[in-house]
């Protein structure tokens, strides 16, 4: 499955979304970097922070923990400019009433009685949200490199392990 966020002055992403139909032929390469999956034999609790588009690999590490025994407890703190922009809306509502905290932030535009949180994520969100560090949780975060950079080093401000914390960035090149 493949998911595309449409940039206006992206270099691909205009024409998947506007030009490749079903049945056109794509050629595409494996990821770039590090191993970025989660395996419930990794055990403990398992933190998910996701900011914009970032919640894309974090959604795949959902379904295949709610296609298993369930037995780590997992949250979702997920990052969009406003409601509207949240990917997998309904999905991840679905998976939330499944036994997983998924939990939302807005940073620019709030629907009318919105009572989430507001703002970005920072370390003090994180304090209310994430596992306590002793429980040692398997920690994602993937988003634009400034928020994946802010996350890490506030949880580990926060006592996290840096080895417990896997990151995923994407964003301009050469910054």
């Amino acid at each position: 499955m493949l998911t595309v966020e449409r940039l206006a002055d992206g270099e691909v992403s205009p024409y998947l979304v506007d030009e490749l139909r079903p049945g056109d032929e794509l050629e595409l390469r494996g990821p770039i970097g590090g191993y970025f999956v989660w395996e419930e034999a990794y055990g403990g609790p398992l933190l998910l922070v996701a900011g914009g588009s970032g919640v894309v690999p974090l959604r795949a590490i959902l379904r295949q923990w709610a296609a298993g025994e369930r037995t780590a407890p997992v949250r979702m703190l997920y990052s969009a400019r406003s409601l509207d922009e949240v990917i997998y809306r309904q999905e991840l509502a679905l998976v939330s009433s499944e036994n997983a905290e998924v939990e939302l932030t807005l940073t620019r535009a709030w629907p009318d009685g919105w009572d989430g949180h507001r703002g970005r994520v920072d370390r003090d969100m994180l304090g209310r949200f994430a596992f306590p560090a002793e429980h040692r949780p398997a920690v994602y975060v993937c988003g634009p490199t400034g928020f994946v950079e802010s996350v890490a080093e506030a949880l580990v401000e926060l006592g996290h392990e840096p080895l417990r914390i896997r990151t995923e960035r994407f964003g301009p090149t050469g910054t």
